[in-house]
């Protein structure tokens, strides 16, 4: 089998050189991390698998090359990136990094939590324009944390914010246990978490699944987190929802149109 790293900036082309070892099977390196998604028939020059960075393969695009059988997608997000089940209907299948940026994400996550519940970027914004902000900021500790859908970056969420006295409540499509997690449904987490944050993979079933009335279920004045996708929330209603301060905050890693 051939294989091609389609988009590879030189630090990444380096690392991949300094990795490789006697006996693995030989990857070409595209050092070009600008490519079109229209580049990509002929970069891959009918290579079965595909390394990929950051391009987009459109379906139509993956069926013009010929050969492909897997991609390699260095990060979790390939959904971002291309349709994974239209992908595999051509016989093309997608390799995630499993596990790759849970700690990261995760830290990103609760900086977010924390700057919502102090309205810190307010305060900057406001502090730079030489006004003092008077509004009383929310306390974390003791607080109710809600995760939707919990994998590695969950996890890893919730053993923070476990250490930093928060009570935890979880919901998972499939059953999941964790230590001083409790898993309930998924109207309870929305109903009694002054902090729920979504951690859930993009497809047909969860794109638009925080919807407007999911979003009215929650407690006045709580704060949504999502660093998972954009798109898994009903973005006009979120913005209403701010706007009438039914959320007190939403601190966002990601937007609908990426």
């Amino acid at each position: 089998m051939r294989g091609v790293f389609v988009d590879a900036s030189e630090e990444l082309a380096v690392i991949l050189e300094r990795l490789t070892q006697p006996g693995d099977m030989a990857i070409k390196v595209n050092r070009n991390e600008d490519i079109t998604s229209a580049d990509l028939p002929t970069v891959l020059d009918g290579a079965e698998i595909a390394i990929v960075d950051h391009t987009y393969v459109p379906t139509d695009i993956a069926r013009q090359c010929s050969g492909l059988k897997h991609i390699v997608f260095l990060g979790t997000g390939a959904r971002s990136y291309m349709h994974v089940e239209e992908l595999a209907e051509l016989g093309i299948e997608v390799h995630l990094i499993r596990g790759y940026g849970d700690t990261a994400v995760a830290e990103c996550a609760v900086a977010h939590m924390w700057a919502a519940a102090r309205g810190l970027a307010e305060q900057d914004r406001e502090m730079r324009a030489g006004n003092w902000l008077r509004e009383e900021a929310m306390e974390l500790t003791g607080k109710t944390l809600g995760l939707i859908g919990f994998g590695g970056i969950a996890a890893e969420v919730a053993r923070i914010m476990l250490g930093a006295g928060m009570k935890v409540l979880a919901w998972n499509r499939s059953p999941k246990s964790y230590p001083g997690v409790d898993f309930t449904d998924l109207d309870t987490v929305l109903s009694t978490s002054d902090v729920v944050s979504i951690h859930l993979l993009l497809n047909d079933d969860t794109r638009g699944f925080i919807t407007r009335e999911r979003i009215g279920q929650m407690k006045k004045g709580a704060i949504l987190v999502n660093t998972a996708r954009g798109a898994v929330v009903d973005q006009a209603a979120m913005i209403e929802a701010l706007r009438s301060r039914h959320l007190r905050h939403a601190g966002l890693d990601v937007f609908d149109i990426e």
